[in-house]
C-alpha cells in the first residue's frame, strides 16, 4: 500500500482548481494522470517579463511589461476586424489587439480610465506601437508578480501555457516534506538541496542557465530517479536469487552431435556465452541471463546448445518469439540440428489450428517434443508441459515482464535466458536489465562478408535501379525496404504498394510484396519464394527487421534512410552479408534532412559494430526513442537525461547495491526513507518483494 503521506501527489490531475476532465486528459498525453506526474514535466525555456520600459523606449519584437492608463475601447464593426483598445504613459501611446474578443471580458479587465499593467510582445505597425493579445494583465498591486521570470513547459495542442502553469503551481504546493533519503556525506559532497527544494527551483528558473541537465537540482532529482529504478532492479534480482532453483547439468552427448552437425566452429564468444549459461543452470539459484548479440553473430546456435542441457537432463525447452516469422525463422535453424541429435522441436503459433494443434499440445505435454518454439500461443492457458526447465525469450523488449512470468508459471524454477539482437548501450543495460547477468557475442561467425554501405539521394533513384538490373543478371536477391511514413500502418503500407507496382513494371514476376496485415500463410508464401529463389526482389515493410535469414540476399535497398532509427538501420542491413558472397546497403534519402538524420547516416556508412551504433543512437536521440522506449519494456526517465547523468547511473547502481547489502529489509529510519522513494517514482512493485523476503 501507497503510504497515506503521499495520497495527495497521486490524486487524478481533476482534484486541482481549473482542471477539468478536458483540460485533464491534454496534461495526461503529456505528464501523467497524477498531481506527482507534473511535478516531473520540467521547463523547457523561460520568458523574462522583468523588462518594464515606458511606452516609447519599447523596442519592437521584444516582450515587455508596461503600465498604462486605459484611453478608449474602439469595438470593430464586424467580428472579422480587430478590437483595439487605446493606451498612454506620459511618454506616448500605444495599441492594445484583441481579435474574435468578447467586449464585455475586455471592458471589465481593462475598464476605460483606470490604471493597468500589460505584458506581451511590442510590436510596431504603421508607425503605430502595438501589443496583440497581451499574456498577462493586471492592476499595479500586482506588478511585482506580472514582472517575473516566467518558466515555459512542453505543451500539447489544446493546452495553453497558461492553464499548465495554473496547475503546476496548484500542484507544487501539494509536495510533501519527506524524510532525506540520500547517504548524508554524498548529498554534502555533491552540494544536492533537498528533494522538495529541488523541485522548486527546478520549477522557477531565473536565467537560461538554470535550465541545464547539470544544475545541483537537475542532478539531484536525476539522481533520486536513478536511484529508485537501481534500487527496484537490485530488489528484483535479489527476490529471483531466492526463488528455489534446480540444478541442471547435461551429459553433453546431445551438444556434440550438434556440434558436430554444424559446418563451422563457434566462435571463442560463443563458446564463452554458452559455458556462462550453462554454469547458470548447474547452479542451485534460477537462471536470469541476458544474451545480447549483434546481428548475425549466432545466438540462436547458442540458445538451442544450451536448451539441450535441459533436454539432456530430462526437461523440455522453449524459445518465444515476438512474430511468427521469426518463430519459423527459428525453428528453420533449429530443426535440422535437433533432428541431428535425435529429438523432437515443433513450432505452435496461431495459425496451428484443429487436430495439428491437438497433436502439438498432447506431444507438449507427455514429454514426446523436447523443445519448442513458437509465438505467445505458448504463453496461452491450455498449453501444459510435461517437464519444462527452461525457456528462452527472443528480443525481449517487444514482451513485457508479465509475459515472461506467464512462461516461467508453466513449469517449476525454470531458468530464463533472454536474448537480443538490438544492440543495447552500457548505460541503458544498467537501467533496463540490471536485473539480469549479461553474456554478450561480440564477433560474427566465420565466413561473414563486410556489408558496403552507401547513402544515395533519392533523387538518384534511376541509377540505383539500374545497379539493381545488373544485380538480377548474377543472381542475386535484393530487399526493398519502403519508408516509414508516419504512424499510420495503411499510409505505409500504399508506399509499399505503388513502390512494388513500379518495380513490377520494370522487373516482372519476380517483384513480390511482404508487410505486416498479410496474413501468416501468405506471408510464409512469400519468404519461401524469396527464400528459393521465385521472387528476387522482395519489397517489403519493417516486417523484416529481425530474424529474417536468406543468405542469398546480398542488397539492400533503404527508401527515405534519414526516417529510420539508427538500431533499426542496423538491423535491416543484418539481412544481408550473410552467406559468403560481398553485399551492398544503399541508403536513400530525401531532401532537407536534419543534423541528426545526417550522422546517423554517416555513422551507419562508417561502422558495422552495433554496439558503438547504439552508443551513438543513444548520444543523437536520447534514450527515451532509441527503441521506442513507451513499446519497448525500457525505464523511461522523466528527470534523468542518460547522455549527462550516466556517471551518476553508475553511481547509484552501487548505492543501491551498498543499500541492499547492509540493510536487505530497508528496516531503519533511512530504509523507511528509501521505501518512500520507490513509492514516490512509482516503482511499487519492487517494494512488494522487500516484503516478501
Amino acid at each position: 500500500m501507497r503510504p497515506e503521506i503521499l495520497f495527495p501527489i497521486f490524486a487524478p490531475v481533476t482534484s486541482l482548481k481549473g482542471v477539468g476532465p478536458r483540460i485533464a486528459k491534454l496534461i495526461e498525453g503529456i505528464a501523467g494522470p497524477h498531481i506527482a506526474d507534473l511535478f516531473w514535466h520540467l521547463p523547457s525555456g523561460l520568458i523574462d517579463r522583468r523588462f518594464a520600459p515606458r511606452i516609447a523606449d519599447a523596442p519592437s519584437g521584444v516582450i515587455a511589461t508596461i503600465t498604462v492608463d486605459v484611453v478608449s475601447h474602439h469595438p470593430p464593426p464586424n467580428r472579422r476586424l480587430p478590437y483595439k483598445i487605446t493606451c498612454e504613459d506620459e511618454t506616448g501611446r500605444m495599441s492594445l489587439v484583441f481579435f474574435h474578443a468578447r467586449a464585455d471580458y475586455l471592458n471589465n479587465i481593462l475598464p476605460e480610465g483606470e490604471t493597468r499593467v500589460v505584458s506581451g510582445k511590442v510590436e510596431r505597425f504603421n508607425d503605430e506601437i502595438q501589443m496583440a493579445h497581451p499574456d498577462h494583465v493586471g492592476t499595479p498591486a500586482e506588478r511585482d508578480k506580472l514582472q517575473a521570470v516566467e518558466p515555459v513547459y512542453p505543451l500539447t495542442q489544446g493546452l495553453s501555457l497558461k492553464v499548465l502553469s495554473k496547475a503546476i503551481g496548484a500542484a507544487l504546493p501539494l509536495a510533501p516534506d519527506l524524510s532525506e533519503w540520500l547517504d548524508p556525506a554524498f548529498k554534502k559532497k555533491h552540494s544536492w538541496p533537498a528533494w522538495r527544494e529541488s523541485l522548486e527551483i527546478l520549477h522557477s528558473p531565473e536565467t537560461e542557465d538554470d535550465l541545464s541537465p547539470e544544475t545541483p537540482a537537475r542532478c539531484r532529482l536525476a539522481y533520486d530517479e536513478l536511484l529508485a529504478n537501481q534500487l527496484a532492479l537490485a530488489l528484483v534480482r535479489t527476490h529471483m536469487r531466492r526463488q528455489r532453483g534446480r540444478s541442471t547439468t547435461g551429459t553433453g552427448v546431445l551438444r556434440n552431435k550438434v556440434l558436430a552437425a554444424l559446418p563451422w566452429r563457434l566462435t571463442d564468444s560463443q563458446s564463452r556465452a554458452l559455458d556462462e549459461i550453462t554454469a547458470d543452470m548447474a547452479s542451485d539459484a534460477r537462471m536470469h541471463r541476458l544474451l545480447q548479440g549483434d546481428v548475425g553473430s549466432g545466438k540462436t546456435v547458442v540458445a538451442l546448445l544450451s536448451m539441450l542441457a535441459a533436454v539432456e537432463d530430462g526437461g523440455q525447452a522453449v524459445i518465444l518469439a515476438p512474430t511468427e516469422i521469426l518463430a519459423r525463422q527459428h525453428l528453420a535453424t533449429i530443426a535440422p540440428l535437433a533432428e541431428a541429435a535425435g529429438i523432437r522441436a515443433e513450432i505452435l503459433t496461431g495459425r496451428e489450428k484443429g487436430r495439428n494443434r491437438d497433436g502439438i499440445l498432447a506431444r507438449l505435454a507427455d514429454g514426446t517434443t523436447s523443445i519448442a518454439v513458437g509465438t505467445h500461443a505458448l504463453i496461452q492457458t491450455g498449453v501444459e508441459f510435461d517437464k519444462l526447465t527452461m525457456a528462452v525469450i527472443d528480443e525481449q523488449h517487444r514482451f513485457g515482464v508479465h509475459q515472461r512470468l506467464l512462461l516461467a508459471e508453466k513449469g517449476a524454477a525454470v531458468d530464463i535466458l533472454v536474448m537480443t539482437a538490438t544492440p543495447i548501450p552500457r548505460t541503458l543495460m544498467l537501467t533496463a536489465y540490471g536485473d539480469m547477468e549479461v553474456s554478450k557475442l561480440s564477433e560474427k561467425p566465420a565466413g561473414r562478408q563486410p556489408i558496403d554501405t552507401r547513402t544515395i539521394p533519392l533523387s538518384r533513384l534511376s541509377e540505383v535501379t539500374a545497379a539493381v538490373r545488373r544485380a538480377l543478371e548474377t543472381d542475386a536477391r535484393i530487399y526493398w525496404v519502403c519508408p516509414l511514413v508516419e504512424e499510420s500502418e495503411k499510409i505505409d503500407l500504399s508506399a509499399a504498394e505503388d513502390r512494388a507496382e513500379q518495380l513490377r513494371r520494370q522487373f516482372g514476376d519476380r517483384v513480390m510484396l511482404v508487410h505486416g496485415r498479410m496474413k501468416g500463410a501468405d506471408k510464409d508464401k512469400v519468404m519461401a519464394a524469396f527464400a528459393e529463389g521465385s521472387a528476387r526482389i522482395l519489397v517489403a515493410t519493417t516486417v523484416i527487421e529481425v530474424g529474417v535469414d536468406v543468405p542469398e540476399a546480398t542488397i539492400m535497398v533503404v527508401e527515405h534512410a534519414e526516417r529510420f532509427g539508427l538500431a533499426q538501420l542496423h538491423q535491416l542491413r543484418g539481412r544481408i552479408g550473410r552467406g559468403d558472397k560481398p553485399s551492398t546497403c544503399l541508403l536513400l534519402y530525401g531532401g532537407g534532412m536534419t543534423e541528426t538524420a545526417r550522422s546517423r547516416l554517416k555513422i551507419l556508412r562508417d561502422s558495422e559494430d552495433g554496439f558503438r551504433i547504439a552508443e551513438e543512437d543513444l548520444r543523437l536521440r536520447g534514450a527515451g526513442e532509441l527503441l521506442g522506449t513507451r513499446q519497448s519494456g525500457l525505464p523511461e526517465f522523466r528527470i534523468a537525461d542518460l547522455t549527462v547523468h550516466d556517471g551518476l547511473l553508475a553511481a547509484a547502481r552501487d548505492d543501491a547495491q551498498l543499500i541492499l547489502n547492509r540493510n536487505p529489509g530497508l528496516r531503519d529510519e533511512r530504509g523507511e526513507a528509501l521505501r518512500m522513494l520507490l513509492y514516490l517514482f512509482e516503482r511499487d512493485a519492487a517494494v512488494r518483494f522487500i516484503r516478501s523476503g
